[in-house]
């Protein structure tokens, strides 16, 4: 028997999902969710906030060893921080925000008609929020062998003594360094030229640059051939692309961080008439609408940049666009994104290479933290600032930051990205002393004049 009546039906339960929900809700709609697993999705079961509670007591053990957790206890606290944020900010939202939760696999039956579980849905609208996946990449042996994700790694309560972490960007980065720091000898996998390969080359030097100073092992060009077991241990066939050689690194565990894929396969999209990506991603307009006007996706699903805010911010457009509100075209121009390794990495608009790839006169400036920037020199902490600007008008394209707080610092140069400042602006505005911030007020400054060359706080 189908139940109809409901105006949105979502699928999924993760940040797009709730973020839909509960805008949807503010219109009066009636909404149902529909999830087969954990309530709350990625992030805070399986991603930003149980990574963040280790990496936190991964620091405190580098920086303060005598007081640091045991791995056995910060994965304890991680738990109870999980499952405390998925009842107050998940489970108890239900009943505030009158929702129904659906339990059951979603899968379209039709264009109008969903199934979960022996239950069929029908309603008026619907969003796809089923985010994504870890994606192993097909490497002979690897299966065979064994491996984690980032999912398993977050419950291991003892640090493998080698562990081999195929992927070197934010994710295999973070829990690279993590591990580290809980005693494993960490050998990194990546292969592209650089770790961080998407962001700018004097950010990946600047990380790789420290992470190899705490004695991670940092491989790349890397194409690793093959996995095979022996008696002992695992062993993973490496082929060094740049140096043309064939090399072995010995591990007793390997970490997949390659990159997730959406979670569309059981979908019954094509049944639906939701047209995917070749990379299975949900394909969707500029108002984030399917092929079927009704249906709309929000999230890690539809490729879109995999971070919690993103899939927040697309879930509440789609609701809007879904319920037939004004459409409103998503705008994805100023998203900040961090890598919480120890400096931070973070960055938010183009590259320089991305802005002369659009064809755009560009000017940037590096600022070197350790020698320019008070805060930096007070904490002897290195790291370095790069400033993209348009030529002519200097208008902040992007900022890229290695450094201690770079992860806050970023926020405000979003604004500058966002509502198209400049970097007169930038220079013009008051920043306290002693702080991080103050980096892109000299940072603005070395587009003309050499850091090296102002007194403290000079304008």
């Amino acid at each position: 028997m189908s139940e109809s009546g409901y105006d949105l039906v979502i699928l999924g339960s993760g940040s797009a999902a709730f973020a839909a929900a509960i805008r949807a809700r503010s219109y009066g709609a009636r909404v149902a969710l529909v999830e087969a697993h954990t309530l709350g999705g990625t992030c805070v079961n399986v991603g930003c906030v149980p990574s963040k509670v280790l990496l936190e007591a991964a620091q405190r053990r580098h920086d303060c060893p005598p007081t640091a957790q045991t791995m056995q206890e910060a994965v304890g606290r991680k738990d109870e921080l999980v499952a405390h944020l998925r009842r107050v900010k998940y489970e108890d939202l239900l009943a505030r925000y009158d929702l129904d939760l659906v339990r059951g696999e979603a899968s379209f039956e039709d264009a109008w008609t969903v199934r979960a579980g022996s239950r069929l849905l029908r309603a008026g609208a619907y969003i796809i929020a089923t985010g994504a996946s870890p994606n192993p990449p097909p490497i002979p042996g690897l299966r065979e062998a064994g491996f984690i994700t980032s999912t398993e790694a977050l419950d291991l309560r003892a640090a493998p003594s080698r562990l081999a972490v195929i992927g070197g960007n934010a994710i295999g980065l973070e829990l690279g360094q993590y591990f580290a720091r809980m005693g494993s000898t960490v050998a990194i996998f990546e292969a592209l030229s650089r770790i961080a390969p998407f962001e700018e080359p004097d950010s990946s030097r600047a990380l790789h640059d420290a992470l190899t100073a705490e004695g991670l092992a940092i491989f790349t060009g890397a194409r690793i051939t093959s996995v095979r077991t022996s008696a002992e241990r695992r062993v993973l066939i490496l082929f060094m692309d740049a140096a043309g050689a064939e090399r072995e690194w010995e591990a007793d565990a390997i970490l997949v961080a390659t990159g997730r894929r959406p979670n569309t396969d059981r979908l019954n999209l094509k049944g639906a008439g939701v047209r995917t990506t070749p990379g299975g991603a949900v394909a969707t307009d500029a108002y984030l609408r399917t092929d079927s006007g009704h249906i709309f996706a929000a999230g890690d699903v539809t490729g879109a940049p995999q971070f919690v805010y993103v899939a927040a911010y697309q879930g509440g457009l789609a609701a809007d666009n879904a319920l037939g509100k004004l459409p409103i075209p998503q705008n994805l121009d100023a998203v900040p994104r961090v890598i919480f390794t120890q400096p931070r990495l973070a960055a938010v608009g183009e590259t320089e290479e991305q802005a002369r790839g659009r064809g755009a006169a560009v000017e940037t400036a590096v600022l070197d933290l350790g020698e320019s920037v008070p805060r930096a020199i007070v904490n002897r902490r290195g790291g370095i600032l790069k400033l993209v600007v348009s030529r002519g008008t200097r208008t902040i394209l992007g900022a890229h930051m290695v450094g201690e707080h770079a992860d806050e610092v970023i926020v405000a140069a979003t604004y500058a990205v966002r509502f198209k400042l400049t970097a007169a602006h930038l220079i013009e505005t008051f920043h306290p002393y002693l702080t991080m911030g103050e980096s892109l007020r000299l940072c603005a400054q070395a587009l003309d004049v050499d850091p090296a060359a102002l007194s403290c706080c000079a304008a």
